[in-house]
């Protein structure tokens, strides 16, 4: 490999860092066209290292490509999102009932820190980060090779719409949310996978139905 062409390599994953961060607080929304030019402008690099930075966030399931058109933000309808969360559903008690042996007591103890950091919070972007740290936090445990990448691009992909979410979820600050989080912290304290499992899918669920009684804010 050239010196130019890691140069290239460090460019393109600094560039898709910068982007996955800002896709996911919510700057681009779905469907946004994202044009190769513009971020070459911005991150002061050439269309080369952009076009490699944009197949990364393709394949993390952030931007859709078109070949000859371009990229956009990933975009659901409300029936592929509908059919995304039950994957959900299925995987990812499956990823926590492998991933609870391998939890550690610091483990135990950020998520802890995490619940009560959640509770105390008001802010939805501070809620949709906490949440995603604690939920990956508790697959952290196990060591798979397909099923933690897989949930990731699902969360990933989902990301746009549990801010929809999370937004509906604010006016009763979150309750719902905690709860099902002190439930789920504890069976993972008691190493219960069963219980863990459940509440987990019950989570997930809850989230699928309420969207369906929103499909305003989905793409026709």
């Amino acid at each position: 490999m050239s010196v130019s062409s890691e140069s290239d390599l460090a460019t393109s994953h600094r560039i898709a860092a910068a982007l996955k961060e800002e896709i996911l607080v919510g700057k681009y929304p779905p469907g946004t066209r994202i044009r190769q030019e513009d971020i070459a402008e911005q991150f002061g690099a050439s269309r080369s290292p952009v076009r490699e930075a944009l197949r990364m966030l393709h394949a993390d399931g952030l931007v859709n490509l078109v070949a000859h058109t371009g990229a956009w933000i990933a975009e659901l309808s409300l029936a592929e999102c509908e059919e995304m969360y039950q994957i959900r559903e299925r995987i990812e008690p499956l990823l926590l009932r492998l991933s609870i042996p391998g939890l550690t007591e610091d483990h135990i103890r950020q998520l802890e820190e995490l619940t009560q950091r959640l509770e105390k919070n008001k802010d939805i972007e501070t809620f949709l980060k906490l949440d995603r740290e604690f939920h990956l936090l508790t697959y952290s445990g196990a060591e798979t090779a397909l099923l933690d990448e897989m949930v990731q691009r699902l969360w990933n992909t989902t990301q746009h719409y549990r801010r929809a979410y999370t937004k509906l979820l604010a006016g009763n600050g979150f309750k719902p949310a905690h709860y099902e989080h002190h439930l789920m912290l504890s069976a993972i304290k008691k190493k219960d996978v069963d219980d863990a499992e459940r509440v987990l899918y019950g989570h997930i669920r809850r989230t699928r139905l309420e969207l369906g009684q929103h499909p305003d804010v989905f793409k026709e």
